[in-house]
């Protein structure tokens, strides 16, 4: 009989691991001398607290991730991992004799209640998003982030002034988990099931790592609802969120650090496409600068550039800074396709450069100036690179032309192409007749922006 596939070998493994928490738990609970007591409040406050830091840490990772590269499922996903932290850190400070003199009824149910709420986002983050669905909810992802966060703080305030229902006995904490495990169970093991899938399409350790931790969350929960306090099937549930937790940020700890969660991300985010507007920044007369001075100034010169230049594209406009190389920047509009003005807004960005670095050139006259060059059109978005170096950028003909278009701007100006003047009906421009790019088979039409109109 042949061996099984690595692959195979690996998922049986893992099932194997994952499987021990439960059979440990039902094997304490069909044993009760084996179910030892041991109440240590400090331990308990430092392990709940110690995992809801590890949640709030991954929470705020992939949330940034996800609102940098507008992606659905890594904002579900992060929504996840904030309600089982801010809950858990409430579950902490229900610790009898550290931070409260009694045991706070609202506290003690907090766990199962950031728990069960996460279970929602996390079969919410299986689901397949794509174009305008998925900016929705990215764009309600972030509402429902700082309901979260309300809610978790008015829930705090709501048990410590032990208001109905919160202020109900102890035993109601109990009844409570089991309600809640039931549905919370259900669907970690759905959305474990759906990253499973994920996986088997494309093998990656962030995935496994989720899919193991939705696996060990549900775990949590059923042992939250049949554990004896303070016995060892009680202490189970706290290290399984731990485990979690950690087993996470553990894989994302291993991870190439650019682009951490990218196993995470939706196909249109990892390999989609876009109508965007590029911009392309350099400085004529860098070379000839650099040849005649040392490096120091060289540096010091690049950083007055772009600490004008930098923010007069991104604050006002939204640009993405895409990179900076040597005297060059490359700035995207659109490439999270919220942007449907993108044009408008790099043409704004580039005479919005050219203001802001015309002081600095009229200060120090021996000093190259910007040139811009900005085209529209459609690119891939996408995955470059692998471990040891990896972005996430756009590629296409759109780049390369206006990479071209800036190389034939003037000195000073700002040069578009057809593309993006067909975007700009207002815009004031010039024509700077039909050049011969570089590279390409046919001449393009450019045109100088002085203005992008009346009202600008």
């Amino acid at each position: 009989m042949a061996d099984p596939p690595p692959a195979a070998r690996r998922i049986g493994l893992v099932a194997v691991v994952l499987a021990v928490p439960l059979l440990g738990l039902v094997l304490l609970l069909r044993s009760p001398g084996l179910d030892l007591r041991w109440e240590h409040h400090p331990s308990h406050f430092w392990l709940v607290l110690i995992t809801a830091l590890v949640a709030a840490v991954l929470a705020y990772a992939t949330g940034e991730a996800a609102g940098r590269r507008g992606d659905a499922r890594l904002l579900y996903v992060s929504l996840a991992f904030l309600s089982s932290s801010g809950f858990l850190a409430l579950h902490a400070v229900a610790t009898p004799g550290v931070l409260l003199g009694a045991s706070n009824t609202g506290f003690l149910i907090a766990t199962p209640v950031g728990v069960a709420i996460g279970s929602v986002f996390a079969a919410l983050s299986t689901a397949e998003f794509s174009g305008d669905s998925a900016l929705r909810n990215v764009r309600l992802g972030k509402r429902l982030r700082l309901a979260l966060i309300g809610l978790m703080l008015l829930w705090g305030a709501w048990s410590l002034a032990s208001l109905p229902p919160l202020n109900r006995p102890p035993q109601f904490a109990e009844g409570l988990g089991l309600w809640l495990a039931a549905p919370a169970v259900l669907l970690y093991v759905i959305s474990a099931v759906r990253y499973f899938r994920l996986w088997r399409r494309q093998p990656s350790p962030m995935l496994l790592a989720v899919l193991s931790a939705f696996v060990l969350l549900a775990e949590s929960m059923v042992a939250i609802a049949f554990a004896r306090n303070w016995h060892l099937s009680w202490w189970e549930w706290h290290v399984l969120l731990l485990a979690a937790f950690g087993l996470v940020a553990l894989s994302a700890q291993a991870s190439w650090h650019e682009e951490r969660f990218a196993e995470l991300y939706l196909t249109q985010t990892s390999g989609g496409s876009r109508e965007i507007s590029v911009l392309f920044a350099d400085l004529e007369g860098f070379t000839g600068f650099s040849e005649s001075h040392q490096p120091e100034e060289v540096a010091a010169m690049l950083n007055e550039y772009f600490a004008v230049a930098v923010p007069a594209v991104v604050t006002p406009y939204g640009g993405d800074i895409d990179r900076i190389i040597g005297d060059a920047l490359m700035v995207t509009f659109n490439k999270r396709g919220d942007q449907p003005d993108h044009a408008e807004r790099a043409a704004g960005a580039g005479l919005a450069l050219q203001r802001a670095a015309s002081g600095l050139s009229e200060q120090h006259p021996d000093w190259p100036q910007f040139r811009v060059g900005i085209n529209s059109g459609p690119v891939s978005v996408g995955l470059l690179g692998a471990e040891g170096g990896r972005t996430h950028t756009i590629i296409g003909d759109t780049v390369n032309t206006a990479s071209r278009i800036e190389s034939e701007a003037p000195t000073g100006g700002v040069a578009i192409g057809p593309d993006t003047k067909a975007l700009l009906p207002d815009a004031l421009t010039t024509p700077l007749g039909q050049l011969e790019l570089r590279g390409r088979r046919e001449s393009l039409q450019v045109h100088l922006l002085t203005s992008l109109g009346k009202d600008s």
